[in-house]
C-alpha cells in the first residue's frame, strides 16, 4: 500500500517536468494554429490524444505513485491558472499566449493566401459565411478568424453595396 504514494524522485522533479512539458505543449498547440474545440475535426482528436500519451513518461518519468500524479496534475492546474490569469490582466501575454484575429477578407475582397496560410478550407469560409447571413462574398464587409478558432463575419453596410462611401 505505501508504494502507491511512494515517490520515485524529489517532489519538484515532477514540478519541473509538468512545468516544462506544460510549456513545450501550449508552444506546439499554439504553433499548429487556430482551431476552436467545437472545430477539432477527428484527425485533430487523435493527435491530441497520441500527443498525451507521447507526453505522458516526460511528466512522469516512470513515477506510478499517486503522490506524483497529485502532484503533477497540481501543477498542470497551477499553470493553467496562472497562464489564464496572466492572459486577463496583461493584453501583450494574451497576445503571446492566443495570437491576434487575422483578417481573411474585407470590402468584398478575400484573401485566399491568408486563408491558405491559416489553413481554412474553401468550405469552412463559405460555412462561416452562411452562418453570417452572407451569401456571397462581395456581401462580406469584414470576415475575421478569430484567436478560438472561430470565423466571425460582418455584412458589407447597404451604402457600401450602393457605391456609397463607408466611413
Amino acid at each position: 500500500m505505501q508504494a502507491l504514494f511512494e515517490l520515485s524522485a524529489p517532489w519538484w522533479v515532477f514540478v519541473l517536468r509538468a512545468s516544462v512539458i506544460y510549456l513545450m505543449v501550449m508552444l506546439l498547440v499554439r504553433a499548429s494554429g487556430k482551431r476552436a474545440i467545437g472545430q477539432l475535426t477527428p484527425l485533430d482528436l487523435v493527435l491530441l490524444i497520441l500527443i498525451g500519451n507521447a507526453v505522458q513518461n516526460g511528466i512522469n518519468g516512470g513515477d506510478n505513485s499517486l503522490t506524483g500524479a497529485a502532484i503533477m496534475a497540481t501543477t498542470l492546474i497551477v499553470l493553467n491558472y496562472g497562464v489564464a490569469f496572466a492572459t486577463s490582466r496583461s493584453r501583450r501575454v494574451e497576445r503571446l499566449v492566443e495570437g491576434e484575429p487575422v483578417v481573411l477578407a474585407r470590402n468584398g475582397k478575400v484573401f485566399d493566401n491568408v486563408l491558405r496560410r491559416e489553413l481554412v478550407s474553401e468550405r469552412d469560409f463559405q460555412e462561416a459565411l452562411r452562418m453570417g447571413n452572407v451569401t456571397r462574398t462581395d456581401q462580406v464587409g469584414l470576415a475575421l478568424l478569430e484567436t478560438n478558432g472561430h470565423i466571425t463575419v460582418i455584412p458589407r453596410r447597404h451604402d457600401d453595396d450602393t457605391g456609397g462611401s463607408a466611413g
